[in-house]
């Protein structure tokens, strides 16, 4: 059922699109804390609707962890490259965690749009709370996912077994800041609770889909 679902949902979405041109195309901001599950529901999506939506990659000063790969994971460069790219205005948003630059750059939004796609952000915090001022809050619909608790948040960390433990206080810490950011009232238009994996893609989809129709 939900396989004849998503096929519907991709082609309703892609004669949608061929009407609309590219600037008129909805940015999906995805936020939520590491551990909440937002690389799974992402996958999903894009495994559903591979025509439909096309991810941002972002720019990161870290270095690359086994298996990635640069322009897919990220664009990978050093922080005084990157902190020159910030000084010539080429990013949306930036943010730092754990000593390490990320960002989304004006260009990589408009990759993805230019093949009439929408456009998904996956970012922290700061990044959302930067969109917000752009011109581009209007054309963007906010979606925060977050665990069912901080409890299991600590567990599916733990479990990825890639967590020292001064990394893992450091990201509980910043995952509380992130819950309670998101308790803001008007800061997202969805908030989604992912203790049901199906469940949650089912709202995602759900949310992104009615988005795009222009019923929210």
């Amino acid at each position: 059922m939900h396989f004849l679902r998503a096929i519907q949902c991709s082609q309703i979405l892609r004669r949608q699109l061929h009407t609309m041109s590219s600037p008129k195309l909805p940015i999906v901001v995805l936020s939520g804390p590491s551990g909440a599950g937002k690389s799974t529901l992402l996958k999903k999506l894009f495994t559903n609707h591979p025509d439909t939506f096309g991810f941002s990659v972002s720019h990161t000063s870290r270095n690359p962890r086994d298996g990635e790969e640069h322009g897919k994971a990220y664009w990978f460069t050093d922080k005084d490259e990157f902190r020159k790219l910030i000084g010539e205005g080429k990013f949306i948003e930036t943010a730092e965690f754990s000593g390490n630059l990320y960002g989304t750059s004006i260009q990589a939004v408009k990759d993805v749009q230019g093949h009439g796609k929408v456009c998904i952000l996956d970012i922290e915090m700061e990044g959302v709370k930067q969109v917000k001022r752009t011109d581009l809050n209007e054309t963007c619909t906010f979606i925060f996912v977050r665990p069912p608790s901080t409890e299991e948040l600590r567990k599916r960390l733990e479990g990825r077994n890639t967590e020292t433990p001064q990394s893992l206080a450091n990201r509980l810490a910043q995952a509380e800041k992130e819950l309670e950011f998101a308790n803001t009232p008007g800061v997202h238009d969805k908030i989604i609770v992912n203790d049901d994996l199906a469940k949650a893609y089912d709202e995602l989809e759900a949310h992104i889909f009615s988005r795009i129709r222009g019923d929210n």
